[in-house]
C-alpha cells in the first residue's frame, strides 16, 4: 500500500461521490466497498483506493505478463487518476516524497 500526501485544501473535492466519479474517470468503471473504491483495468489486477482528507491510500496488485501497449495504457491512466486525485503531478508528488525522505519520516 502507498500514501500519498493531499496538496492543501484538495480533499474537499473527493468528499461524497467526487472521489469515486474521479477513480471512474481515469479506469472506466469503479464499484465501492464502503468509503473505499475498487477498480481493475488493463495491468491493474485489482486496485483498492481510498482517502481521509488529508492523503490518499492505493493498494494495487498487478497483472504480471500483460502485452506492453496495455502497460504503457495503465501507466498513464494510472498518472492521471493520482494526479486527479491528489491535485499534484508527478514531479510534485516526487518532491513531496523526497522531502519526507529527508525528514525521514518514511
Amino acid at each position: 500500500m502507498r500514501a500519498y500526501e493531499l496538496k492543501r485544501g484538495h480533499g474537499k473535492n473527493l468528499e461524497g461521490g467526487k472521489f469515486r466519479e474521479i477513480v471512474a474517470e481515469a479506469f472506466g468503471s469503479a464499484t465501492a466497498d464502503g468509503d473505499k473504491v475498487v477498480v481493475s483495468y488493463g495491468a491493474i489486477g485489482k486496485l483498492v483506493t481510498w482517502t481521509d482528507g488529508k492523503n490518499l491510500f492505493v493498494d494495487m496488485t498487478m497483472k504480471p505478463g500483460v502485452p506492453d501497449d496495455v502497460a504503457t495504457e495503465t501507466i498513464a491512466r494510472n498518472n492521471r487518476f493520482l494526479e486527479a486525485a491528489t491535485g499534484m503531478n508527478a514531479k510534485e508528488r516526487n518532491k513531496k516524497l523526497q522531502a519526507k525522505a529527508k525528514e525521514g519520516k518514511l
